[in-house]
């Protein structure tokens, strides 16, 4: 079976080197893949203030999409199989008891302490750019039929579960890999600060949130991080990191496959903790991006703390049963806290259903549409 797991993630691999050959450039980006992806409590010396001040947390700026009167729990729709175990091309051969029961989004033995949007609810969400047709359903429509669309396809998730209403989101890519040096000299493009204002007010305009998604190049995480603080500071925005695009130095993005360590995560969990507790701000999410072992090492640095929630997501593309498969690889059983899974309209066979996400273990948090 580690054979097989093996040449799945060398076929993912093999795909993502080949959609990736074609150019890179910030008007017409076309990394074909996919855009796929606490402190030791070094904050607990801090978490003194939000006990003091507990009752009195910020709200959060975001209106789920109530369920339909006639939906119907999900423990409610499936067998007592379903509910024991694990969908069988998730166990992919092996042990199919359920580490966590059927709704449970937080992975086995984890906590949340913060008052986050995961805690409550799932979000699902639009990625992409706006300049560009090959990087997702952002570039592909015009904004207020995302929004239309994006809000149908949620209001899917509160209908299949209601006893965790969706919440719509947008994964807006704010700095792009390049194939080129670029400006910055860093093998990415920023998306203008217009754009982000854009889609900033989007969001806030729908009840919505706004994940701002980083294509690191070869810029580390933490300069990425502070060059979108100004977004970071409003209440509804939260971070994305795309681990595949963070090459060395001498390396090209959608080339050589990049990597992130788990330390340069933390540190940027670290200095979001930071920034809710100084600004008063509701709790935030980082979400991590993964579609191969190799993009993502040191998984165990990464904490989440009272005022970060993390998701680890697997994107990859292609066949539902190898993704189902790879999603208990990388985030069942390398957990952190929540787990992700994102959804290619026009790449995977078949387009899971909602329902047959759900049944996934531990349900995803976050499911994301390119």
């Amino acid at each position: 079976m580690k054979k097989l797991a093996l040449l799945f993630s060398g076929v993912l691999l093999t795909f993502f080197l080949i959609a990736c050959s074609d150019s890179t450039t910030a008007n017409k980006e076309s990394e074909g893949n996919d855009e796929k992806p606490v402190q030791e409590n070094g904050a607990a010396d801090k978490s003194d203030k939000k006990e003091e001040t507990e009752g009195e947390n910020p709200p959060q700026p975001y209106k789920p999409m109530e369920p339909a009167e006639d939906a119907t729990p999900l423990k409610d729709t499936l067998s007592e199989e379903e509910l024991e175990q694990m969908p069988q091309a998730e166990a992919h051969g092996e042990d199919r008891t359920r580490m966590v029961e059927v709704g449970e989004t937080l992975v086995k033995d984890a906590e949340d302490q913060t008052d986050g949007p995961l805690k409550n609810h799932r979000l699902v969400a639009y990625y992409g750019h706006p300049n560009s047709t090959n990087m997702g359903i952002l570039g592909e429509i015009e904004t207020d039929q995302l929004m239309e669309k994006l809000k149908e396809q949620t209001q899917a998730y509160s209908d299949a579960d209601p006893s965790r209403p969706a919440v719509p989101m947008i994964e807006l890519i704010s700095t792009v890999a390049q194939r080129d040096p670029g400006p910055e000299g860093k093998y990415y493009h920023r998306t203008s600060p217009e754009q982000m204002d854009e889609y900033a007010d989007l969001a806030k305009k729908n009840d919505a949130l706004l994940m701002l998604d980083v294509q690191l190049g070869t810029d580390s995480v933490m300069n990425q991080v502070k060059l979108l603080e100004k977004w970071l500071k409003l209440p509804y925005v939260h971070l994305a990191i795309d681990t595949e695009f963070h090459v060395k130095e001498g390396q090209t993005p959608g080339i050589d496959l990049g990597q992130v360590d788990g330390a340069e995560v933390q540190e940027a969990v670290d200095y979001l903790t930071e920034m809710v507790e100084e600004n008063e701000l509701p709790d935030k999410i980082v979400l991590v991006h993964q579609f191969v072992d190799d993009a993502l090492t040191n998984k165990e640095a990464i904490q989440p703390t009272k005022n970060v929630e993390v998701a680890l997501n697997y994107d990859g593309w292609g066949d539902a049963n190898t993704k189902m498969s790879l999603y208990r690889k990388f985030v069942r059983n390398e957990a952190v806290q929540y787990g992700g899974f994102k959804i290619f309209y026009k790449k995977d066979e078949p387009v899971l259903s909602p329902e047959d996400v759900l049944k996934l273990d531990p349900n995803p948090a976050i499911i994301n549409y390119q």
